[in-house]
């Protein structure tokens, strides 16, 4: 079998593992998180593999999101929380698309792009110490009365209310869950009585059982990938989805002194065999992390020498034997010997969420 040249293999029995043990876990729905296409997963393939895994809803930020998802065949409920200035939602209602609603005027939109027999359905936001999106608590007492009120004539439906969590430490997320129950208790003043409630992402699914409530929203954690510092995702029972491969595209054995990549970062200290890899930074490769990025070639591992480029980088396997062709694992799942998205995370300064999130449309992504 021909190594691919540039590939991202996606593992989508990891993911509906992922979703089946997350579920075990927490006794509660699973929100399958799959913006940003699937954290660069592919969002169709993975929103499959999510639902097959017993995920009840998918989650997106943006609204052309769902509806790609819905152009690819997806029929199941999906929630988009992130809208534009001035968005209107017709397309969302049409598509049974839910929304979320962080302030009066996007309340306005939604109940705006109801028809008489289709309520669009609302995940109302609030918003509790992130400082980012959701309905201030200054405001929760107008748009909760005015929520409930387009709920009863049949505006709106209220699927949802929710928050996020900061992941600080678990005092600021209890006292973040103990400002969201004031908000449930004001909206059920109202007459607000939602399908589900949901706080926890997948770090405080795992650690904090308290802000479980009728659901959580699980992204990181659904690719197989830790949300902590101090745990990896084998201890967390968790099996990472992409592994990032490729062909070596070029090999060159060079007397010591020789410069490698721009700026001549690096010279070899001694007679050495250099390997050409064909990713870059147009591919999503880190270029701050010259120098320090592992790869796996022939199941050893390797660090990459000078500077990234654009298309390309290089690195020094000494006397090892290789071949143009030959596979090099950039990433994938540690337990198999290779180095993680958490090792790069480590080389870049970065989070596991960024290193796979950022990989590039030029990367093949291949399911299996």
């Amino acid at each position: 079998m021909t190594t691919p040249f540039r590939e991202a293999s996606i593992d989508l029995d990891a993911i509906a593992d992922n979703v089946r043990h997350l579920r075990r876990l927490t006794g509660v729905q699973v929100i399958a998180v799959v913006k940003a296409n699937a954290y660069g997963h592919g969002a169709a393939a993975a929103a499959v593999a999510a639902l097959s895994g017993g995920a009840t809803r998918l989650g997106v930020a943006e609204i052309p999101e769902a509806l790609d998802l819905r152009r690819q065949g997806v029929t199941a409920p999906i929630l988009a929380w992130l809208h534009a200035p001035g968005e209107r939602f017709e397309q969302a209602a049409e598509h049974g698309i839910e929304v979320g609603i962080s302030s009066f005027d996007q309340l306005e939109a939604a109940a705006a792009a109801a028809s008489v027999d289709r309520p669009v359905g609302v995940h109302l936001k609030l918003e509790t110490g992130l400082s980012r999106n959701g309905i201030a608590p200054g405001d929760w007492n107008r748009v909760l009365a005015e929520a409930a009120r387009l709920e009863r004539i049949g505006r709106l439906r209220i699927v949802g209310l929710f928050s996020h969590l900061s992941n600080t430490s678990p005092k600021d997320d209890r006292a973040a869950l103990a400002k969201f129950e004031q908000g449930v208790a004001a909206a059920e003043s109202f007459g607000i009585r939602p399908e589900i409630r949901h706080l926890a992402a997948t770090a405080a699914a795992i650690d904090l059982p308290e802000t479980r409530l009728d659901a959580v929203r699980i992204g990181i954690g659904l690719y197989g990938l830790s949300p902590f510092d101090d745990r990896t995702s084998a201890s967390l029972g968790l099996r990472p989805a992409m592994t990032l491969r490729g062909a070596i595209a070029a090999v060159r054995r060079v007397p010591a002194g020789t410069g490698v990549s721009y700026g001549y970062d690096h010279r070899t200290d001694r007679d050495t065999t250099l390997v050409l890899v064909p990713f870059g930074y147009a591919d999503g490769i880190p270029r701050h992390a010259s120098g320090r990025l592992p790869v796996s070639i022939g199941g050893r591992t390797f660090t990459n020498v000078g500077r990234i480029a654009m298309d390309q980088f290089v690195v020094d396997v000494g006397d090892t034997p290789v071949s143009v062709g030959d596979e090099v694992v950039l990433f994938g799942d540690p337990t198999l010997g290779v180095p993680s998205a958490a090792d790069w995370a480590d080389a870049a300064g970065t989070i596991n969420y960024e290193i796979v999130t950022r990989i590039g449309p030029r990367v093949a992504r291949r399911t299996s």
